[in-house]
């Protein structure tokens, strides 16, 4: 069985990732977003808008400063993306939508669909019949659409009926400006040639899935691989290890690592990985913790949902990635009043020279704020790297 070091799968990681490829020089278009869409595979989408929505950030840790309204137009009426269950709800692009029948015919309602369903004869396909007649809607656009049951997570008839019409892929959705679903017949958003090829079996599914997540990882444990796409993990073993011997996928050791790892054939080991970028905490890279660790040797939990007392480093905290490290990190704020990006706490890993990550780091943050349109960047007195940063600013 093949060695590898532990640096040798971290540039492995993030060459297949899209951190070895240079970023562009001149205008981002659809070319660029396509070539960060292939390397990972999807856009993980998240409704916490503190700094910016978190499927815009991959696209600019790789691609640095972009439109994002061409970005908009891009997953949402080109025709070449959809959304749905893919790593949590994900944007994804439409040559997979045939792997993920399988798990929309596998749908089963939940308690408040069951709900609706039996005290409301017929109110789901009139859902669906009139999204056919008048779509896109919002919930708010339905002629019935009923009342919430609570002021945050509470979903009224309508909600719930869009939901379970959009689990079973008979309705799909796409994001307006200002993050709403907008739900609309999958012809109509769709590009026919997708739409139309033929449904993957579940088995077929597991097989292409498991090895696009391994092309997307690089090399990576069976754990995860199949995280990549939320596989069940007992149904994909025996699919793994079928993989493995018909030799489409290389099983290796990486030091360190307590299980086997699995090596996709058009893995790249670049002799360095340069360059710095900022993380969403949504970032492929970084989204599966104990890998995180496993790789990087850094501790990161997001802390969105500690209460504040108790948070370490802040609510909205990006990694800093620097020539194929995370040497450090940020609480970032879009102070969207007055035009400010806040940089609530600073932070170098151990070990690590303040003054050095600094100087990388002022110039991301600087960057970024002119891309998110704030212009001024403030730096807080929080964490032991906020005196070094400060004097770069």
């Amino acid at each position: 069985m093949r060695q590898l070091s532990n640096d040798q799968a971290r540039r492995i990681v993030l060459a297949a990732q899209g951190f070895a490829d240079p970023r562009p020089k001149g205008r981002v278009d659809r070319r660029h977003f396509r070539r960060v869409i292939d390397r990972t595979g999807l856009l993980q989408l998240d409704s916490v808008n503190v700094l910016q929505r978190s499927h815009y950030l991959p696209m600019w840790s790789r691609l640095g400063p972009y439109s994002i309204a061409a970005l908009d137009e891009f997953t949402t009426r080109s025709g070449e993306m959809f959304e749905y269950w893919g790593h949590a709800a994900s944007l994804l692009p439409v040559e997979v939508h045939r792997l993920f029948r399988w798990r929309m015919e596998e749908m089963e309602p939940w308690r408040r669909v069951d709900g609706v369903i039996g005290g409301n004869p017929g109110y789901v396909e009139s859902v669906l019949a009139e999204i056919d007649e008048h779509g896109p809607l919002t919930v708010s656009d339905l002629s019935d659409a009923g009342d919430r049951t609570g002021s945050w997570w509470g979903h009224g008839k309508g909600k719930t009926a869009l939901d379970w019409l959009f689990a079973k892929g008979l309705i799909t959705a796409f994001r307006d400006g200002n993050f709403g679903r907008l739900y609309d017949m999958p012809e109509r958003v769709i590009a026919a040639e997708k739409l139309n090829a033929p449904s993957a079996t579940k088995e077929e599914a597991y097989r292409e899935l498991l090895l696009l997540g391994a092309r997307h990882h690089g090399v990576g444990t069976a754990t995860d691989i199949t995280d990549y796409y939320r596989l069940n993990r007992p149904t994909s073993r025996p699919i793994l290890d079928e993989i493995v011997v018909d030799g489409d996928l290389e099983e290796v050791a990486v030091e360190g690592w307590k299980r086997p790892a699995y090596l996709h054939p058009t893995a790249k080991l670049p002799r360095r990985i340069t360059g710095a970028a900022l993380l969403s905490p949504f970032d492929p890279v970084v989204w599966e913790r104990d890998r995180t660790e496993r790789l990087f040797g850094f501790h990161y939990r997001i802390e969105i949902y500690v209460p504040q007392p108790q948070r370490v480093y802040g609510y909205y905290v990006l990694p800093f990635l620097v020539d194929g490290e995370l040497v450090g990190r940020v609480d970032l704020k879009s102070d969207r009043k007055n035009s400010v990006l806040l940089v609530q706490g600073s932070y170098h890993e151990e070990g690590r020279a303040p003054d050095a990550i600094a100087e990388r780091l002022a110039p991301e943050l600087a960057d970024m704020s002119q891309w998110l349109g704030l212009g001024d960047l403030e730096v807080m007195r929080r964490g032991n790297l906020s005196t070094a940063l400060r004097k770069q600013i």
